[in-house]
Protein backbone atom coordinates (compact mmCIF):
# COMPACT_ATOMS: atom_id res chain seq x y z
CA UNK A 1 0.00 0.00 0.00
CA UNK A 2 1.43 3.39 -0.97
CA UNK A 3 -1.48 5.68 -0.11
CA UNK A 4 -3.44 6.29 3.07
CA UNK A 5 -6.44 3.96 2.81
CA UNK A 6 -9.01 2.45 5.14
CA UNK A 7 -11.25 3.34 8.06
CA UNK A 8 -10.34 2.64 11.68
CA UNK A 9 -12.21 3.10 14.94
CA UNK A 10 -10.32 4.20 18.05
CA UNK A 11 -10.77 6.12 21.29
CA UNK A 12 -8.77 9.04 22.59
CA UNK A 13 -6.74 8.31 25.67
CA UNK A 14 -7.16 10.62 28.73
CA UNK A 15 -4.39 12.91 27.43
CA UNK A 16 -6.03 13.39 24.02
CA UNK A 17 -3.78 11.01 22.08
CA UNK A 18 -4.80 8.49 19.44
CA UNK A 19 -2.98 5.56 17.97
CA UNK A 20 -2.25 5.92 14.28
CA UNK A 21 -3.35 2.58 12.80
CA UNK A 22 -0.44 0.34 11.77
CA UNK A 23 -1.20 0.39 8.01
CA UNK A 24 -1.20 4.21 8.03
CA UNK A 25 1.89 4.34 10.25
CA UNK A 26 3.71 2.05 7.82
CA UNK A 27 3.10 4.57 5.02
CA UNK A 28 4.35 7.43 7.20
CA UNK A 29 7.52 5.46 7.94
CA UNK A 30 8.16 3.89 4.54
CA UNK A 31 6.82 6.29 1.91
CA UNK A 32 7.35 9.52 3.86
CA UNK A 33 10.53 8.51 5.69
CA UNK A 34 8.96 8.94 9.15
CA UNK A 35 8.41 12.62 8.40
CA UNK A 36 6.89 15.16 10.70
CA UNK A 37 3.13 15.44 10.45
CA UNK A 38 0.97 18.53 10.20
CA UNK A 39 -2.45 18.55 11.83
CA UNK A 40 -5.03 21.16 10.89
CA UNK A 41 -8.73 21.89 10.73
CA UNK A 42 -10.51 20.85 7.57
CA UNK A 43 -11.72 23.83 5.57
CA UNK A 44 -15.41 22.92 5.50
CA UNK A 45 -15.94 19.64 7.31
CA UNK A 46 -16.01 19.20 11.06
CA UNK A 47 -12.91 17.02 11.13
CA UNK A 48 -9.13 17.26 11.23
CA UNK A 49 -6.58 16.59 8.50
CA UNK A 50 -3.10 15.16 9.04
CA UNK A 51 -0.52 15.62 6.29
CA UNK A 52 3.01 14.25 6.04
CA UNK A 53 5.59 16.98 5.40
CA UNK A 54 5.84 16.20 1.66
CA UNK A 55 2.08 16.52 1.11
CA UNK A 56 1.84 19.59 3.36
CA UNK A 57 4.61 21.28 1.35
CA UNK A 58 2.68 20.66 -1.89
CA UNK A 59 -0.41 22.26 -0.38
CA UNK A 60 1.61 25.23 0.89
CA UNK A 61 3.03 25.85 -2.58
CA UNK A 62 -0.46 25.84 -4.11
CA UNK A 63 -1.70 28.28 -1.49
CA UNK A 64 1.22 30.66 -1.97
CA UNK A 65 0.27 31.09 -5.61
CA UNK A 66 -3.34 32.08 -4.87
CA UNK A 67 -4.55 35.70 -4.78
CA UNK A 68 -4.73 36.99 -1.20
CA UNK A 69 -7.49 39.42 -2.13
CA UNK A 70 -9.85 36.52 -2.80
CA UNK A 71 -12.33 36.00 0.05
CA UNK A 72 -12.30 32.19 -0.29
CA UNK A 73 -8.50 32.15 -0.10
CA UNK A 74 -8.56 34.27 3.06
CA UNK A 75 -11.14 31.93 4.59
CA UNK A 76 -8.87 28.97 3.81
CA UNK A 77 -5.86 30.76 5.31
CA UNK A 78 -7.78 31.61 8.47
CA UNK A 79 -9.46 28.23 8.91
CA UNK A 80 -6.76 25.82 7.77
CA UNK A 81 -3.36 27.50 7.75
CA UNK A 82 -3.89 29.35 11.03
CA UNK A 83 -4.73 26.09 12.81
CA UNK A 84 -1.80 23.97 11.62
CA UNK A 85 0.54 22.42 14.18
CA UNK A 86 3.51 20.15 13.67
CA UNK A 87 3.38 16.78 15.43
CA UNK A 88 5.20 13.47 15.46
CA UNK A 89 4.26 9.85 16.00
CA UNK A 90 5.61 8.74 19.38
CA UNK A 91 7.25 5.37 20.10
CA UNK A 92 3.86 3.83 20.89
CA UNK A 93 2.46 4.95 17.51
CA UNK A 94 0.35 7.78 18.95
CA UNK A 95 -0.10 11.45 18.19
CA UNK A 96 -1.50 14.11 20.47
CA UNK A 97 -4.63 15.82 19.21
CA UNK A 98 -4.37 19.29 20.77
CA UNK A 99 -7.34 20.41 22.86
CA UNK A 100 -8.18 23.30 20.48
CA UNK A 101 -8.28 20.93 17.52
CA UNK A 102 -10.53 18.50 19.40
CA UNK A 103 -12.86 21.39 20.22
CA UNK A 104 -12.93 22.74 16.64
CA UNK A 105 -13.70 19.29 15.21
CA UNK A 106 -16.15 18.30 17.95
CA UNK A 107 -14.03 15.27 18.81
CA UNK A 108 -14.97 13.73 22.12
CA UNK A 109 -13.87 10.17 22.81
CA UNK A 110 -14.62 7.79 19.95
CA UNK A 111 -12.95 8.70 16.67
CA UNK A 112 -12.84 7.41 13.13
CA UNK A 113 -9.46 7.63 11.40
CA UNK A 114 -9.84 7.64 7.64
CA UNK A 115 -7.18 7.29 4.96
CA UNK A 116 -7.71 9.78 2.13
CA UNK A 117 -4.84 8.90 -0.27
CA UNK A 118 -2.47 11.81 0.52
CA UNK A 119 -3.75 12.70 3.99
CA UNK A 120 -5.48 11.25 7.04
CA UNK A 121 -8.79 12.51 8.40
CA UNK A 122 -9.87 12.29 12.02
CA UNK A 123 -13.59 12.48 12.78
CA UNK A 124 -15.71 12.26 15.87
CA UNK A 125 -17.60 8.98 15.37
CA UNK A 126 -21.04 10.57 15.66
CA UNK A 127 -20.17 13.24 13.06
CA UNK A 128 -18.67 10.59 10.73
CA UNK A 129 -21.82 8.49 10.95
CA UNK A 130 -23.89 11.57 10.09
CA UNK A 131 -21.89 12.73 7.06
CA UNK A 132 -21.52 9.24 5.60
CA UNK A 133 -25.16 8.19 5.98
CA UNK A 134 -26.27 7.29 2.42
CA UNK A 135 -29.82 8.35 3.27
CA UNK A 136 -28.69 11.94 3.85
CA UNK A 137 -27.21 12.58 0.40
CA UNK A 138 -28.75 13.11 -3.01
CA UNK A 139 -27.66 9.71 -4.33
CA UNK A 140 -28.96 10.33 -7.85
CA UNK A 141 -27.02 13.60 -8.18
CA UNK A 142 -23.89 12.10 -6.64
CA UNK A 143 -24.04 9.09 -8.98
CA UNK A 144 -24.33 11.41 -11.96
CA UNK A 145 -21.42 13.58 -10.84
CA UNK A 146 -19.19 10.60 -10.11
CA UNK A 147 -20.11 8.94 -13.41
CA UNK A 148 -18.94 12.15 -15.11
CA UNK A 149 -15.54 11.52 -13.51
CA UNK A 150 -15.53 7.91 -14.65
CA UNK A 151 -16.19 6.49 -11.17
Amino acid sequence: MTSFLGKYYYALDPKGRIIIPAPLRDIIFKKYNNSKLYITNAAFDKCLHIYPLEEWSKLEEKIKSLPRMEEAVNYFLRRVIASVLECEVDKQGRILIPYEHRQDAGINNEVVIVGQLDKIEIWDKVEWDTVTDPQKVDAKAFKSTLAGYGL
